[in-house]
């Protein structure tokens, strides 16, 4: 199971109402969050995401509406006791951002361990997840993530008893342990599909996002403008309207879409959000973001 938490569907500026865009996704006892603006920790703590048990940030690009909160985040962090490291990855030109606000926070207790996604490209391991990373098409570098929760094949008796398997050894290559020579690829069969959450704050509809999207269970989408008049203004600036992320994730076959980074013009989010009629009528999915929105996503059931 994977939980994901929209913590902030704002973009440009915090509102009362709002916060700055920012994504949590849960699984394994262990969380991965993206992009940490100012007040993102305030935040999660309203919408009950435990930043403690952080095992990764992943910074989109280096707009201040996006990075802000970090020097704070850690600071909570080294007040409550932390000492595991924390991933930190983003793309060219993270290690300046973070010898920057490293400057402001202080010593800290925990080891950062920076990584930089050359050309927003890589795949990379974040707690429970494989984290992949794709350029997006913004004013600056930007990268969009994609988070797969893998599962393996489906454990088979027969298979394991053809192998000479070892009975008191199935449970423990079940559980994906090689033990004794044995492997678990003895006993399983093929992978079977996982989840996969895909986020895009600050980006234009793009090939490269597109094909990051696949299938995918939840894409997270910039829906900066609810207007369609103000495409040329979205394409200006780098970002995409309501309608163009509903024709995007229609193109992409994704099973679900979250509209997200409202302007502040845009004045109410969820159900109520202007431009989502838009965006269903390109993808029927379509749901509006706001703040706190919360989902479980569970692997699809094995067939009878």
């Amino acid at each position: 199971m994977v939980t994901v938490t929209l913590v902030g569907c704002g973009g440009t500026q915090p509102l009362p109402e709002r916060a700055l865009s920012a994504l949590a996704v849960t699984a394994g006892g262990g969380s991965v969050l993206i992009d940490c603006g100012e007040g993102t920790q305030a935040a999660c703590r309203r919408h009950g995401v435990n930043l403690f048990r952080l095992d990764a940030v992943l910074l989109t690009h280096y707009h201040g509406d996006h990075i802000f909160g970090l020097p704070g985040l850690w600071q909570t962090m080294a007040g409550m006791g932390r000492t595991a490291p924390l991933l930190i990855a983003g793309p060219p030109g993270l290690d300046r951002v973070l010898r920057a606000f490293l400057a402001v926070a202080g010593p800290l207790p925990f080891a950062l361990q920076p990584l930089e996604t050359a050309r927003c490209r890589g795949s990379f391991a974040a707690g429970a997840f494989t984290v992949t990373a794709f350029p997006l098409k913004h004013r600056v570098g930007c990268c969009g993530y994609a988070l797969a929760l893998p599962r393996a094949g489906k454990f088979d008796p027969e298979r394991a008893r053809a192998a000479g398997v070892p009975l008191a050894l199935w449970s423990r290559l079940q559980n994906g342990e090689s033990v004794a020579g044995y492997t678990p690829d003895l006993v399983l069969g093929p992978p079977r599909r996982g989840l996969k959450i895909v986020y895009a704050a600050d980006t234009r509809p793009c090939t490269a996002l597109e094909q990051a999207a696949q299938d995918a269970d939840l894409l997270c989408m910039d829906a900066t403008y609810a207007d369609d008049a103000d495409a040329p203004k979205a394409k200006l600036y780098g970002h995409s309207t309501c309608r163009q992320a509903g024709t995007l994730a229609a193109a992409a076959g994704v099973r679900r879409l979250w509209l997200t980074h409202y302007s502040a013009a845009v004045t109410q989010t969820g159900e109520d959000t202007p431009g989502l009629g838009a965006a269903r009528a390109a993808f029927p999915a379509a749901e509006g973001g706001f703040d706190g929105k919360r989902i479980e996503l569970f692997f699809d059931p094995d067939p009878e």
